[in-house]
């Protein structure tokens, strides 16, 4: 578990098990009960910062909730419902959250399917499309004014590897044709990275200090990850056989590097991409130039319309 420390002047290398303190701030996490989501709320939680783990799962997220107590002696910790399916339910998200401010969010949660049929959420969309942007998307609209009212509010995106070798369809982006698991879900996380981009340059037009910031955490495996029982437990054969993959991959404690530095690294400014050092798949977090079709603010532009009519909601913020 890293352990906090006093903030360091920017010319101190960025360690990312001396975490720097961030007592009184509040952090959301969204599925922040499972997977990468539940270590970067245990790191965040190390600083001092009050962390809030955003699911859909009370039973799973009690569990996350002791995990994280019980390593980190005096979490501020706790736990809200967030259905990122059910986009109707997300307007209640500020009210539970019970705080006059939200210093990072960090957009996390997300589902994967590997086989056919395509699945829809209640509210008619594709599932992976639904909950993995759109959702985020109105999360985000919800959110607005809290993380305004703080003084460096941060929206930290938790894109994919997957979504660089993905291009979007812009008259399908909800995969009704040629439904292919793999392809909708790299689309989706490229979707959701081309967000993060769209609102910095937003944010950046109306001046203020919400900062929106993409990164993604390379390769992880469980067998590669230290166990939290009973959240996940690694058997001494899964880690034996994990151990040649770990040359080119990690464990998802490692792959919440990039996320937890973007929260709380002060030189960490909007716009950035920040991603594993080595081939983007493993070890401590870098800043990697923004070029390509992730640098494509004309297709982010338009992703940036069509989720506003298909959520009914548009993130916001008040000209400083």
């Amino acid at each position: 578990m890293p352990s906090a420390t006093p903030p360091r002047s920017p010319a101190e290398r960025w360690d990312v098990h001396r975490l720097p303190r961030a007592d009184g701030k509040t952090f959301l996490v969204t599925g922040g009960n499972a997977g990468i989501g539940y270590f970067v709320a245990e790191q965040l939680a190390g600083t001092g910062a009050t962390v809030v783990l955003g699911s859909r799962d009370p039973g799973r997220a009690d569990a996350a909730v002791a995990s994280i107590r019980s390593r980190v002696p005096g979490a501020l910790v706790r736990h809200i419902r967030l259905d990122l399916a059910d986009l109707s339910s997300l307007e209640a998200s500020p009210a539970a959250l019970g705080s006059d401010r939200l210093d990072a969010v960090v957009h996390n949660a997300g589902v994967k399917f590997d086989q056919p049929p395509r699945r829809e959420t209640g509210d008619g969309h594709e599932a992976m499309f639904g909950i993995n942007h759109l959702g985020h998307f109105a999360l985000t609209h919800w959110l607005a004014p809290l993380l305004a009212a703080a003084p460096e509010g941060r929206v930290v995106i938790t894109g994919s590897f997957a979504a660089t070798s993905e291009r979007l369809d812009l008259d399908d982006l909800e995969s009704t044709r040629d439904y292919d698991p793999e392809r909708t879900y790299g689309r989706s996380k490229l979707a959701q990275m081309l967000f993060g981009f769209e609102l910095d340059r937003r944010l950046r037009a109306v001046g203020g200090t919400v900062r929106s910031v993409v990164t993604h955490p390379g390769g992880a495996l469980d067998s590669l990850t230290p166990s939290r029982p009973p959240l996940h437990v690694r058997t001494p054969a899964e880690r034996l056989r994990g151990l040649p993959a770990g040359l080119l991959v990690q464990g998802k404690d490692a792959a919440a590097w990039p996320a937890v530095r973007a929260v709380l690294d002060p030189s960490v400014t909007g716009g950035e991409l920040w991603v594993p050092r080595h081939f983007a798949l493993r070890g401590a977090p870098h800043r990697q130039p923004v070029r390509g079709h992730l640098a494509d603010a004309e297709v982010a532009a338009h992703l940036w319309s069509a989720s506003r009519d298909l959520t009914g909601l548009e993130p916001e913020f008040t000209p400083a």
